[in-house]
């Protein structure tokens, strides 16, 4: 009845469909979810984009994934930049020579070693 069976809405299975679809095979899409997009799913509740099961960082430095990918959807710009707190001061994370300077005073990947 179908050209293929796609168990799980997750961002591979919507994508696989949908490429599919686009090369005129039949589909069938089954989840135990309601939605599509699996985890990274929103809903909007007053006017607010909400991520129902946590919130998601899509990233790449792939233009063709890229490109692909804000045909279907709006992405908000993020930066992470987490930091730590190591007896009341703050450091950068991920760790690097600026964070061991700071912390022990060295210069080197041989000193930090």
């Amino acid at each position: 009845m179908y050209d293929y069976l796609v168990v799980g809405a997750g961002l591979y299975g919507a994508v696989f469909a949908h490429e599919a679809k686009a090369a005129g095979k039949s589909v069938l899409v089954i989840d135990k979810r309601p939605n599509i997009a699996g985890n990274v799913f929103t809903e909007k509740i007053e006017g607010i984009n909400v991520h129902k099961y946590g919130a998601h960082i899509f990233h790449t430095n792939n233009a063709k994934v890229w490109n692909y990918i804000n045909r279907f959807a709006t992405f908000n710009r993020f930066t992470n930049s987490p930091v730590a707190n190591y007896k009341g001061e703050l450091y950068s994370m991920p760790f690097n020579m600026y964070t061991f300077n700071k912390m022990w005073g060295v210069v080197t990947p041989e000193e930090a070693a």
